[in-house]
C-alpha cells in the first residue's frame, strides 16, 4: 500500500495513475480469486515471456501446503512464503500485526505438502518474514527453503532507523519519502548492505562446516538436523505438540529440492503462427495483414506477439496497424493480453474473459459474424473482467461485456454496448463509452480517467456508485466571442462513437449518430473526484 500523499507525479506516472491517490498492488498481479485465475494469469506470462520465471507468493498460514501444491500445478516457477515478521512501516497497524503465522510453521507445511505430491522438485522454494542472520537461513533450508528473502535488515544497514513514519513522508533517515528535502538526510551506501550480506553467508558456511556439509543444497529439508530437544524441554513448550513441523516425509533427495523445470504448454499455440506470419514487421517494420482462424483453446492470443515486439522495440511499439490480423473464431481467455503498440486484432466472433488484459497500447476489435442473426447491443461478445489493468490502446466491441468491465482501466480507450456489475471499477485512466445499459455499483472505486454512459432509461443513477465520482451533463459545443468552436464533451465522444461506427458497423451506434442532437443529452458523464488520502486513511501506529 502506498499512501496518497506520497504519490507524487512521478510515481502516478510510473503507475498511470491520479497524483495523490492511494495505490496498492499493480494489476495483473493483484485480485487473483481462484486457482483457475492464478493458472491464467501464470499462462499470460509465460507467454509474454517464456524465459522468465513466473513467482507466487504466499502467506504463512494454516492450509498454506495446499494452496501451494495448486500453485505448483497451476504452472508456477517459483514460490514464496511469507511470514508474519518483518514488514514496512507504510502499513496499517492490523497489516502488521495480523498478516499470518511464523514463516517456520508455513514453510514446514509447504515443503511437506510439495514433497507427499511429488511437486518440490518442480519449483523455486523461498522463505521471507524477518530473516536476520546465518542461523535463519540454515533453520530455513533444514525446513525446506531453497532461497531466502531479505529486507528489513538489508534496510536498517542502509540507514532505516525503524520510526514507523514511513506513511507520514516524513522518514527521518530519507529512505521511505518522495520528500526531496527529506531524502538529503539519506547517509546510506551500498557497501553498508553488502558488508551485512557477507558478515550473514560468512555465519552460513561456518554452521555448514560445523554439520559438516560445504553446500546449502545438502541440507535442504533436513529437518531431522535441527537440534530440539533442549528446546522441547522448555517449561514454555510443555504441552505442546511439535511433530508435525519437524515432520519429515520419506523421498529421494533430488525429490526435495529444485532439481527441475515445469512444462508450460506454449510450444505449440496460436501466436507461434502470427509470429511467423509477422515475421516481416517484427524484423523490418513492414506491414502485414492476414486472417487466421481462432478457437477457444486458443488462450492468451497475442501475448507471445506482443512479447516479441516488445523485445525488439520495447513499449514504443511499431506505427499502428503494422500487424494487422483478422481472426474468425471464439477467442479463448485472456485474448489479446498485454497487446502492444501497432498490432491490431479484428476478431469476427467472440471473446471470453480477460480481453485485453494489460493492454499496452494495441487495438482490438470485436464484432459478430456478418451473417449472425443475434441482436448485437442485447447480446454477450466478451466475457467477465475485460480490460484488466489496461493501460493504453483501443477496443471496441460491437455488443455487451460481462462484470467488471474495464476494472483498473489505466490509459486504454474502449466502447461497449452494454457492461455487467461493476463496470469501471478502480479505474485509474482512460475513457470508457457504454452505449447501453449498465449494471449496479458501475465506477466503484473510479479514481481517473472519464466514462460517459447512455442512460436512455434515465435510470443510471440509481445504478452508479457515486462515492468517489460525480455525475454531469455532456458539454454542447459552442463558439466564443470571436466565432471559434470551444471544445467539449461532445466533439471528442461523437469522434469516439463515429470510429466505433467504422470499425464494427454498430447498428447502436448508427442510431445514436443519426439522432445525435436528441440523443446527445442521454449521455452521462463520470468523472472522478480528486480524493486525497489523509494521514488516518493510510493508516498509522
Amino acid at each position: 500500500h502506498l499512501p496518497g500523499q506520497k504519490v507524487d507525479a512521478t510515481i502516478a506516472k510510473t503507475r498511470h495513475s491520479t497524483q495523490g491517490v492511494g495505490l496498492i498492488s499493480p494489476p495483473p498481479h493483484h485480485d487473483i480469486y481462484s486457482i483457475e485465475d492464478l493458472a491464467q494469469l501464470i499462462y499470460d506470462l509465460k507467454n509474454v515471456n517464456p524465459i522468465a520465471d513466473v513467482s507466487v507468493k504466499l502467506v504463512s498460514e494454516v492450509g498454506v501446503g495446499t494452496v501451494a501444491a495448486g500453485v505448483v500445478k497451476a504452472g508456477a516457477d517459483h514460490i514464496t512464503i511469507s511470514g508474519s515478521d518483518g514488514g514496512t512501516g507504510a502499513s496499517p497497524l492490523t497489516s502488521l500485526k495480523h498478516a499470518g503465522s511464523p514463516w517456520e510453521i508455513g514453510l514446514a507445511e509447504t515443503q511437506q505438502r510439495l514433497v507427499e505430491k511429488n511437486l518440490r522438485s518442480r519449483v523455486g522454494l523461498q522463505v521471507d518474514g524477518g530473516l536476520k542472520t546465518g542461523r535463519d537461513v540454515i533453520i530455513g533450508a533444514l525446513l525446506g527453503a531453497d532461497e531466502f528473502g531479505f529486507a528489513t535488515a538489508p534496510l536498517i544497514a542502509a540507514g532505516c532507523i525503524m520510526c514507523r513514519k514511513c506513511h507520514l513522508n516524513i522518514c527521518s533517515a530519507g529512505l521511505a519519502t518522495q520528500d526531496p528535502v527529506m531524502r538529503k538526510k539519506f547517509k546510506g551506501a551500498p557497501e553498508h548492505v553488502i558488508n551485512y550480506f557477507f558478515f550473514a553467508a560468512n555465519e552460513v558456511r561456518e554452521i555448514l562446516a560445523s554439520l559438516g556439509f560445504t553446500r546449502l543444497d545438502e541440507i535442504i529439508g533436513a529437518s531431522e538436523l535441527l537440534e530440539k530437544d533442549e528446546m522441547l524441554s522448555h517449561w514454555k513448550a510443555k504441552g505442546l505438540d511439535f511433530s508435525r513441523i519437524f515432520h519429515k516425509v520419506d523421498a529421494l533427495k533430488e525429490e526435495t529440492f529444485w532439481t527441475s523445470r515445469q512444462e508450460h504448454p506454449i510450444d505449440d499455440i496460436l501466436d507461434r503462427v502470427l509470429i511467423e506470419q509477422a515475421h516481416p514487421a517484427l524484423t523490418a517494420k513492414t506491414p502485414v495483414a492476414f486472417e487466421v482462424g481462432i478457437k477457444n483453446v486458443d488462450r492468451s492470443v497475442g501475448a507471445m506477439l506482443s512479447g516479441e515486439v516488445a523485445k525488439r522495440y520495447r513499449h514504443r511499439g511499431l506505427k499502428e496497424d503494422t500487424i494487422n490480423v483478422t481472426l474468425r473464431g471464439t477467442a479463448g481467455q485472456s485474448f489479446g493480453a498485454f497487446l502492444a503498440r501497432g498490432i491490431t486484432f479484428n476478431l469476427i466472433g467472440d471473446g471470453n474473459d480477460y480481453v485485453g488484459k494489460g493492454l499496452s497500447g494495441g487495438k482490438i476489435i470485436i464484432r459478430p459474424p456478418e451473417n449472425s442473426r443475434i441482436v448485437a447491443e442485447d447480446s454477450i461478445i466478451v466475457g467477465n473482467t475485460v480490460l484488466y489493468g489496461a493501460t493504453e490502446g483501443e477496443c471496441y466491441f460491437r455488443g455487451v461485456a460481462g462484470e467488471r468491465f474495464a476494472v483498473r482501466n489505466s490509459g486504454a480507450i474502449a466502447i461497449v454496448e452494454g457492461v455487467g456489475d461493476h463496470g469501471c471499477e478502480y479505474m485509474t485512466g482512460g475513457v470508457v463509452v457504454v452505449l447501453g445499459a449498465t449494471g449496479r455499483n458501475f465506477a466503484a472505486g473510479m479514481s481517473g480517467g472519464v466514462a460517459y454512459v447512455f442512460d436512455e432509461t434515465g435510470d443510471f443513477a440509481s445504478r452508479c456508485n457515486t462515492e468517489t465520482v460525480d455525475l454531469e451533463q455532456v458539454q454542447e459545443a459552442s463558439a466564443d466571442v470571436s466565432g471559434a468552436m470551444t471544445r467539449h464533451d461532445e466533439e471528442p465522444l461523437y469522434q469516439l462513437i463515429s470510429k466505433h461506427l467504422h470499425y464494427t458497423g454498430s447498428a447502436r451506434a448508427t442510431e445514436i449518430l443519426d439522432n445525435w442532437a436528441d440523443y446527445r443529452r442521454k449521455f452521462t458523464k463520470l468523472m472522478p473526484r480528486m480524493l486525497v488520502e489523509t494521514e488516518s486513511e493510510s493508516g498509522s501506529d
